[in-house]
Formats: C-alpha cells, structure tokens, sequence
C-alpha cells in the first residue's frame, strides 16, 4: 500500500471499514478477538471471567475499544496488549480471499475514487488481514488506530473521521463514501455529511432505526447504491435477481 499521508487530491474517497466488513463476521474472527481479550483481563488484571465479559463489554461501549479502557483506567502498554491478542489471531485459518470483493474493488473507477482502508485496528492486523484476502494493492492508503501516539483515536470519535481525511487528502465531506459494519460508526459517518452504508449481514439483526441513510445486506449491493462510483458495463454486473451472487 502507498503511504498513509498522500498529497490532496481531486478524487472521491471510498473509506472501507477492515473487520467483518471485508470478510464475513461469520469467519468469527471477532469471536476469537474477544476470547483473546478476555483472557488478557483475567490474566493481567486478576479478574474472573465473568468480570473480564463485564469489563470488556463496558469498555468497548465507553471507548469503541477495550484498550481505550485499559490504557485510561490500568496503565497497560497498547503495544503489549496488541502483541497478545490482535496479533496473536490465527487469521491464515480464519478468513480467506473473495473473489467477489476482489471483483467489487475492481470494477470502482479509480479515475474517480480512491479507495481507503478506515480500521479501528492496530496497523499490524489491518495489513495482515487485506494481504491474506489478497486486495492489499488495490488500495491507496490506510487510516488506522494508531496505539503509538497518545492519547490515541477511533471511530467513532469525530476527531478519527478527521484524520481519515487528512490522511486520504478529502476535503469535503460529500466526496468521502463509507461502508462499515459498525452502527455507531455509520451514524457518526451520517451525522459529519459522509455518504455512508451501514453492513447489516443476513443473520445480524435489523436496527430499529437505520444507522444511515444506505443500509445493504452484502458488499454487491454498493454497486446499486453509488453507481456513479463504478466502472461503465459493470454497475451491475454482479449482482443477480436478489442484489448478490
């Protein structure tokens, strides 16, 4: 991938979210994640399981990320918390590449749109998770979670959205489209003037209230959704009677 920093540009951004987004949350890498981080709870601040579960699930609601609790309240090295559970995911037998999303970033006219990994993730997994789906060189840069400046970032902090953009040299909010998996992210996305698309899978349960204004069942569907943003022949290309496959 190209350096995160890039001189402004003129072209539309498309910002993809990493996790369960790019690969489907039935690859259960974020089961795997949370077991991990439970286990760094008990281990490193004495607690049972029952209390990491607590502590993890209020922390993730707090912050958007448990070591955003972990680095405020218990002075733990983000790095060291990255290196025993980010890092130590078994992603090779996890997740795998998809030729439909290789096929979907395709067929985006990159003369138009630049395209942008947008993560909560430390850099670490983000660069391991788009090299195993094999779409590491499709895109431009990445906006990530950055443990190594403090105090650090995330979405859905208004203040990430900012830094995605400075990093993707947007400069107005119409130009910058968004998909992720996230309600809070999505709404947040809505709420700054992104055009964003909030992935609610199959067997996810539908929100009472749409994150934003798109909201798709599968990755394809961004093809009826920005038109404008794909290749001419291949808008729908790939998509059957049912928007997929």
């Amino acid at each position: 991938m190209a350096p995160e920093e890039c001189p402004a540009a003129q072209k539309k951004v498309f910002f993809f979210d990493i996790d369960n987004c790019l690969y489907p949350a039935s690859a259960k890498v974020h089961h795997r994640m949370a077991d991990l981080i439970h286990d760094y709870f008990e281990r490193h601040l004495n607690l049972s399981t029952e209390e990491a579960v607590a502590l993890h699930r209020q922390y993730y609601q707090n912050y958007g990320l448990a070591i955003g609790g972990l680095m405020r309240h218990h002075e733990v090295d983000p790095l060291h918390f990255n290196s025993e559970v980010d890092d130590a995911l078994p992603l090779d037998a996890l997740i795998n590449p998809r030729i439909e999303v290789t096929r979907l970033l395709q067929d985006i006219d990159r003369s138009k749109v630049k395209l942008w990994l947008f993560t909560n993730a430390y850099v670490n997994h983000a660069r391991r998770v788009v090299k195993i789906l094999g779409i590491d060189h499709m895109f431009d840069g990445i906006t990530y979670c950055d443990y190594t400046t403090l105090p650090f970032v995330s979405k859905p902090q208004e203040e990430m959205f900012a830094k995605a953009m400075m990093e993707a040299g947007a400069h107005n909010m119409g130009d910058c489209y968004f998909v992720d998996d996230n309600y809070n992210n999505c709404s947040m996305a809505e709420k700054l003037g992104w055009n964003s698309v909030h992935l609610v899978e199959e067997d996810v349960p539908i929100p009472t209230e749409q994150a934003s204004k798109h909201q798709i069942k599968h990755l394809e569907e961004l093809r009826r959704t920005f038109p404008n943003l794909f290749k001419e022949g291949s808008r729908m290309d790939g998509l059957g009677c049912n928007g997929v496959e």
